[in-house]
C-alpha cells in the first residue's frame, strides 16, 4: 500500500493538484492523500484511511478545481468546520476538527470517494455551463491532436 500512496502523492504533484482520492487512479480502497503545505507553513502532507465526518458547521462558499475536471472551477458550498474521523498508515484511528482549506479538501475527496463531483453540487445553470466548457475543452483538444498527431506508442 505504500507504493500506491507514494504513487498518488507523485501523480497530485505532477497534475497540481493538492488532494486525490485512491479510485480516482483506479484503486478500490476508502483512502486520500492532502497536502497543503504550499499554502499553509504548519502544514505538511497528509494520509487519510477509512475516513468519516462525524459532525460539520458554518458555511463558505469557495472556488473549487478538480483533477477529474480539468480547467474547469465551480463555486460549491460546504461546512467551513468539520470533525473528522480518519486511521493513518498504522491504522491507528484520529478524530480532529478542521476548517478552512483542509477541511474543504477533505469534504471534496470524500465525495470521490463516494461517487460525487463537484459538478454534482452545483445548479443546474453551473452544470449547462460546464458541460458546455467540457465539450469545447474536448473540441480544442481533438484540434491540438490532429495538428500534431501521435505516431508512436498506444492510445487508450
Amino acid at each position: 500500500m505504500v507504493d500506491s500512496i507514494d504513487d498518488m502523492f507523485d501523480t497530485m504533484y505532477e497534475e497540481e493538484g493538492i488532494g486525490l482520492a485512491a479510485n480516482q487512479v483506479g484503486i478500490d480502497i476508502n483512502l486520500f492523500v492532502i497536502d497543503i503545505s504550499h499554502t499553509d507553513d504548519s502544514e505538511f502532507p497528509r494520509i487519510f484511511i477509512n475516513g468519516k465526518i462525524t459532525s460539520s458547521d458554518g458555511e463558505s462558499i469557495f472556488s473549487e478545481g478538480c483533477l477529474s475536471i480539468p480547467q474547469v472551477s465551480l463555486e460549491v458550498t460546504r461546512p467551513e468546520r468539520i470533525i473528522f474521523k480518519y486511521q493513518d498508515v498504522e491504522e491507528k484511528w484520529h478524530e480532529e476538527e478542521f476548517d478552512g482549506l483542509l477541511a474543504r479538501a477533505i469534504q471534496h475527496e470524500i465525495d470521490h470517494l463516494n461517487g460525487v463531483l463537484i459538478i454534482d453540487l452545483v445548479s443546474e445553470m453551473q452544470r449547462a455551463r460546464v458541460n458546455k466548457e467540457v465539450k469545447k475543452i474536448k473540441k480544442d483538444s481533438l484540434a491540438k491532436l490532429k495538428q500534431h498527431p501521435i505516431t508512436k506508442g498506444f492510445v487508450l
